[in-house]
């Protein structure tokens, strides 16, 4: 087959080098007895393949021996122009009887990592010493900041030296649950979602009406296989809701899984000869929100800064005390905390419905987003026993 010419979409939301990266993905599409459901998909000189009788599942796709074999589309459905598949991926403006992309995991684990950048570890301070109220966020800061006579990017964590000043805190009345877990040895590790939750590209993301102090979260989210490898990589959304985590640490999951709350997406980017892990290691991720306000937002995150290597949150994450069988999506961690204020001065950044979030990467591609209430979107009704039942109709099990 001949190779396509890129469009605007696919400019938009592919990698840069896209010709060279082995894309993965998931869509909804009907096949030809009717029957709709999810199939894991290759994306390849512009067109989508379908690998479902290859591997039913995303999770024994990225789990199977055979992975570096996946690019070739001989003998594969293919599902149409990469293209006609975007433009149909709106939620807002998406016919459901034509191939759609949806989130590009499924069975797999949504594992979190939190306060893995100085920023946000201090930010995380702040809510927890302001009690989740906004408008005490700015003294409390200003606090902090005077406490720390010290460049803490440069604090190994679990070292001599984060012991020092975890004691010199604690002398203070400053020592935090999240400075712990942010230079003490062991990484904050949490369920961000369930499996077959997240949502994907061009889908509504989620806050809960009891938020008045929320933000997205664009990290960088690794594609792990059952026995703990880092098989590639995707762009994420950790939507959190700032005032509920910051009254206290045990409504994290009140604060973190919400309906449509996790996006991850556009497309999942396997390690080959383009892409590895240093890739990674010193990746660039943007954030861009602009919201129905006329509010414009423009910031990034800088993985060189990442307090610990991702190797570390991994084996942190599935060893053998902690197992997953289908494999693990883990978020990273993001150094943006957004302080920047939206309305009156001192009240910092929190969500409008109808904004549009992007998560962007030259190496990755584009995640774009809408936020809504979580209460006003689409509910989550495919679990896991819909997802069997619609593979066995499919003739896939």
């Amino acid at each position: 087959m001949p190779q396509a010419q890129p469009t605007s979409l696919t400019t938009q939301y592919l990698p840069q080098d896209h010709a060279q990266a082995l894309l993965l993905a998931r869509v909804w599409h009907q096949d030809n007895s009717g029957n709709a459901g999810p199939s894991p998909v290759l994306i390849k000189n512009h067109h989508v393949y379908d690998l479902s009788d290859v591997a039913p599942t995303m999770a024994q796709l990225i789990n199977d021996s055979n992975l570096g074999g996946v690019g070739d589309v001989q003998n594969l459905p293919d599902l149409g122009d990469l293209e006609s598949i975007l433009v149909n991926t709106n939620s807002s403006e998406r016919d459901p009887a034509i191939p759609y992309f949806i989130a590009p995991i499924d069975l797999q684990a949504v594992k979190a990592c939190g306060v893995t950048f100085v920023c946000s570890m201090l930010e995380r301070v702040i809510e927890e010493k302001a009690g989740g109220d906004a408008s005490k966020a700015q003294a409390v800061r200003e606090k902090l900041n005077a406490s720390l006579d010290i460049d803490l990017s440069q604090i190994v964590p679990g070292s001599e030296d984060a012991e020092r000043l975890k004691q010199a805190l604690v002398a203070e009345g400053m020592w935090s649950q999240y400075l712990e877990v942010g230079i003490g040895p062991y990484a904050e590790v949490f369920t961000k979602s369930q499996a077959l939750s997240s949502v994907g590209l061009g889908a509504e993301v989620g806050i809960n009406r009891i938020s008045s102090w929320n933000n997205p979260e664009p990290e960088v989210v690794l594609i792990v296989d059952n026995q703990g490898r880092i098989q590639g990589a995707s762009l994420g959304n950790d939507v959190n809701l700032r005032d509920i985590e910051g009254r206290s640490a045990l409504l994290l999951g009140k604060a973190k899984d919400n309906n449509a709350s996790c996006s991850i997406g556009p497309f999942v980017r396997l390690f080959n000869d383009s892409f590895n892990l240093d890739d990674i290691r010193s990746m660039r991720v943007d954030l861009e929100i602009d919201g129905p306000d006329g509010f414009r937002l423009r910031n990034h995150s800088d993985m060189g800064q990442i307090s610990r290597d991702v190797t570390d949150l991994v084996k942190q994450t599935i060893n053998p005390s902690h197992q997953y069988p289908d494999g693990l999506a883990l978020f990273t961690g993001t150094l943006f905390a957004p302080t920047q204020d939206r309305a009156e001065q001192g009240s910092g950044f929190t969500h409008h419905i109808g904004d549009v979030v992007r998560v962007k990467s030259a190496q990755l591609g584009c995640l774009q987003n809408t936020v809504n209430y979580s209460d006003a979107i689409a509910p989550w009704d495919f679990g896991i026993s819909a997802l069997m039942q619609n593979l066995a109709k499919r003739g896939k099990l």
